[in-house]
């Protein structure tokens, strides 16, 4: 098991396009294993690969409050959407910073799971934003990135403020 160091934003990497996985390798195994420890140990309940610097289609999430429901969609494609409304977010990349985003209600996702079996999941709430939320990554978009151009300036400067004063 290792914890993976998550990127932040406004991290160039972060907006680099995650490639498709071709085949459920020891090393993919591994770093599903390791991504879903991290974002466990973050606490958070969702994480995609890019944010942890590996620029594959693999997104684990979980949102049960017992932590122990793990969904692993990897090469996930968007087959259906409907409905639209705003959703408060947050982001492992984005520390403490929180704020409303519109997207889909209710999705239908094609994805392969952990052992490389095809299925599709149908989402709605936080399921849904959870998913939807981790897919942009996988496409190089975060979440902060929906909001007005003023709201990200302030968010880049308070977390440049915030990495002065760690060190």
């Amino acid at each position: 098991m290792s914890i993976l160091p998550i990127l932040q934003y406004p991290d160039e990497r972060l907006h680099k396009i995650a490639k498709k996985v071709d085949a459920i390798t020891d090393e993919v195994e591994k770093l599903i294993f390791d991504m879903s420890e991290t974002m466990y140990t973050a606490p958070g309940v969702g994480l995609a690969a890019t944010q942890v610097n590996v620029h594959l289609q693999i997104i684990v999430v979980d949102v049960s409050e017992t932590h122990d429901e793990l969904l692993v969609l990897i090469n996930p494609e968007l087959i259906t959407s409907e409905g639209k409304n705003k959703f408060e977010e947050g982001c492992l990349s984005v520390p403490g910073i929180y704020d409303k985003v519109k997207r889909a209600e209710k999705i239908t996702v094609k994805a392969l799971n952990a052992r490389g079996e095809e299925f599709n999941v149908t989402a709605e709430g936080l399921l849904a934003v959870c998913i939807q939320h981790e897919m942009d990554h996988l496409l190089g978009k975060v979440f902060v990135e929906y909001l007005s151009h003023l709201k990200q300036v302030r968010i880049r400067a308070k977390l440049k403020k915030r990495l002065r004063e760690t060190f």
